[in-house]
């Protein structure tokens, strides 16, 4: 993985004007992200939500990607790059570059993570759970608390995170620090999956994935 994008340079650029950005993790709408399958001749084929991306302008790639992991530097070397000739060639290159994060800026990634909403069904006590938990770890820390739960029933998503936060309460800073950094890199590349399969528009959940900060 490391060694995909070693022989690349990172993008030369200044910063440029840049607009309104989008809130953490509402991600910007390609024209025709979806492919239509079985496609019969004579129809124009309908490109790629990838290769939207590949083709979209510098800033507006830039934007989505954002959307996934809060550094601007990420989001401009994986743009920088284009374009990709498949997903996973993406997702190696996102990870590669998420590698690179200094610490200051993992720890802006970290905070512009936010909570998602507690299913409506849970009680009231795993609010209160959840809610002591993610205290004790920020005050610990000082940093919000992130896990990726692709692949986790939603019945278990509760109960895993406060599972994960008093497991990980165990752990020296730099030790967290580098835990704390895996999952981000996981939820970057299970939200941009999610956006190029036209998954995106769903509502996150903590069956999805989950980052916790200050509750909305």
């Amino acid at each position: 993985m490391r060694a995909q994008l070693s022989h690349l340079s990172p993008p030369t650029h200044t910063r440029r004007p840049r607009g309104p950005t989008l809130p953490a993790h509402r991600l910007p709408e390609f024209p025709g992200r979806v492919a239509l399958p079985g496609q019969s001749r004579g129809t124009p084929v309908v490109p790629s939500a990838l290769e939207h991306f590949n083709a979209a302008p510098v800033a507006q790639a830039e934007r989505a990607l954002l959307a996934c992991l809060h550094s601007l530097r990420w989001a401009v070397r994986v743009a920088g790059h284009r374009p990709y000739p498949d997903l996973p060639s993406l997702l190696a290159a996102c990870d590669e570059a998420a590698y690179d994060l200094t610490p200051p800026e993992l720890a802006a990634a970290l905070a512009a993570e936010t909570l998602p909403p507690l299913p409506e069904d849970a009680y009231s006590a795993a609010h209160t759970a959840l809610d002591a938990a993610h205290a004790a770890y920020e005050a610990k820390f000082g940093h919000a608390f992130v896990i990726c739960l692709d692949g986790v029933a939603p019945a278990e998503g509760l109960d895993r995170v406060l599972e994960h936060i008093r497991s990980r309460l165990a752990n020296d800073p730099e030790e967290e620090r580098v835990v704390a950094a895996d999952e981000l890199r996981r939820l970057a590349a299970e939200r941009l999956t999610r956006f190029l399969t036209g998954a995106a528009d769903r509502a996150p959940g903590l069956g999805s994935h989950s980052a916790a900060g200050h509750r909305a």
